[in-house]
């Protein structure tokens, strides 16, 4: 279960620079695996001004991480300090502190700096930040994740509000919601965490349903002190509950979004039995979706269903018409009355390392080399004609209701091992061959069917292609593939 064992370099071997974009799970396990290649000369460049990526950027009330924590972890770093089956967004940003100090990566790290341009001279990535501020390296490693760029809805009217509007990713903390009218557009799995949340608080919460969501039922518990303390002392009990998580969500949850099967039979059974929770049977078919569950991410709450049964809560249900003033037309007619809107409306989550723009040595840019398909990448990581760039969570990794961060492992090793080519002058630049990326694409529309994110809804994961950016096999299928690097895929310079 453990990641990769990276050794270090051989005596002799070339030793690149690096230049990583973004200080979150993924920056830090890169830098950590450079480190442990007897790698140093690297650099982080942080947008913000400190770690924690997603974690960082979001503090909205009930925030927490729908993956067990001891499966959000990274493999060879295990947390007996969390107090919660499914760790609270707080508790993981001080997992991550942990880790940039315990591995030493503060001192690599440039915070408060974000990249405007790279572009590859042919030898190197020269990286431009919006400060002014340059630098280059052999090799440039994008760990900027797909939830870091809001979406605000396009809803007419929606700068007259009155009162105070924000993002759930920006969430403003000086706002007092005791006593509050408050309106939250989006019903995702962020919406679900804040209705669970803020419901228990003494306000009125209108929540504004455009689609209704299926719901997992998955509850949470607090790990008292006693068995943190034996954690503590007993590290195999962690590692042994990564592996149980890992083989669970490889062989159930995942098996079931693939392929129909008893795995698909039982999710489905366990989010209708959930649903039914509702007593009320005109709330309870106004929560019911009309597609399969699993089709768009699946929401984990046990909370949710009672949440939206307390008096304080109200589902609207007819479509805004319009934001006013004073609150929220419906197309009804009827002005909902509110002092707090809260924008729970996902991410640009096609966007990935954009506006940064990519220039390779031709004059080529990301942009065009997008424009027609939309983002595609071999294996995810990395782009035909962008030699020595990588992308660590890009279209088609494992996204729907994993771990991140097991997926991730896999792609930083695989990086390494590609860098580990370079230190041994097997080449100076590598890029993906145009035909063995499209052979990929071929083998992920073939696999597509079948799935549930082909089987009739609006999902985040369809890419402009119509091919949902997101992997269609098992998750160990995926590990397996990026065992190693098939030089022979790429074009070598």
């Amino acid at each position: 279960m453990n990641a990769p064992l990276i050794p270090p370099l051989p005596a002799g071997a070339r030793k690149p620079r690096v230049v990583i974009l973004g200080a979150g799970m993924s920056g830090l396990l890169m830098a950590i695996q450079l480190k442990r290649a007897g790698i140093e000369d690297f650099s982080i460049y942080e947008k913000r001004e400190e770690v924690g990526g997603t974690w960082r950027e979001n503090r909205y009330p009930g925030l927490a991480c729908d993956v067990p924590a001891h499966y959000y972890t990274y493999s060879f770093e295990p947390n007996p300090e969390w107090h919660h089956r499914f760790a609270r967004g707080p508790e993981i940003q001080n997992y991550m502190r942990h880790i940039a100090d315990k591995y030493d990566l503060r001192r690599h790290i440039v915070f408060s700096e974000e990249a405007a341009d790279a572009r590859f001279d042919g030898r190197r990535w020269q990286v431009t930040m919006k400060s002014g501020r340059e630098d280059s390296g052999e090799f440039l490693v994008s760990a900027c994740g797909f939830l870091h760029h809001p979406r605000e809805p396009e809803i007419p009217g929606l700068g007259r509000f009155a009162g105070k509007r924000f993002h759930s990713a920006r969430w403003d903390m000086s706002v007092d919601l005791k006593g509050k009218r408050i309106g939250l557009i989006g019903t995702g799995s962020t919406g679900a965490q804040i209705v669970s949340a803020v419901s228990k608080l003494p306000c009125q919460l209108n929540v504004f349903q455009r689609t209704p969501q299926w719901v997992f039922p998955l509850p949470d518990r607090e790990y008292p002190l006693a068995e943190r303390e034996l954690l503590k002392r007993f590290p195999i009990i962690a590692r042994t509950a990564y592996k149980f998580f890992d083989q669970s969500f490889d062989r159930v949850l995942a098996q079931a979004m693939i392929q129909p099967g008893w795995q698909r039979r039982m999710v489905e059974a366990l989010c209708q039995w959930n649903l039914d929770r509702v007593k009320d049977p005109l709330l309870r078919r106004q929560l019911t979706p009309d597609y399969q569950p699993m089709c768009k991410r699946i929401i984990m709450s046990w909370d949710f269903y009672p949440a939206m049964q307390r008096p304080s809560v109200k589902l609207v249900v007819d479509r805004i018409e319009r934001v006013e003033e004073q609150g929220i037309r419906t197309s009804d007619g009827q002005l909902h009355p509110l002092d707090v809107l809260v924008l729970a409306t996902g991410f640009n989550t096609h966007e990935y390392m954009r506006p940064l723009e990519l220039t390779n040595a031709k004059g080529l840019t990301l942009s065009q080399a997008w424009n027609e398909r939309g983002p595609h990448a071999y294996y995810s990581l990395a782009i035909p004609d962008f030699p020595n760039f990588f992308l660590l969570g890009g279209p088609h990794s494992p996204l729907a209701n994993g771990s991140v961060i097991r997926y991730t492992e896999a792609l930083v090793a695989y990086v390494m091992q590609c860098i580990g080519h370079y230190g041994q002058g097997r080449f100076n630049t590598l890029a993906p061959r145009q035909d063995a990326t499209d052979a990929f694409y071929d083998g992920l529309r073939e696999s597509m069917q079948g799935t549930v994110w082909v089987s009739g809804c609006q999902n985040w994961y369809i890419g402009k292609d119509g091919l949902p950016e997101v992997w269609p096999r098992r998750p160990r299928e995926f590990n397996e593939a990026l065992r190693e690097p098939k030089l022979e895929a790429f074009e070598l310079g």
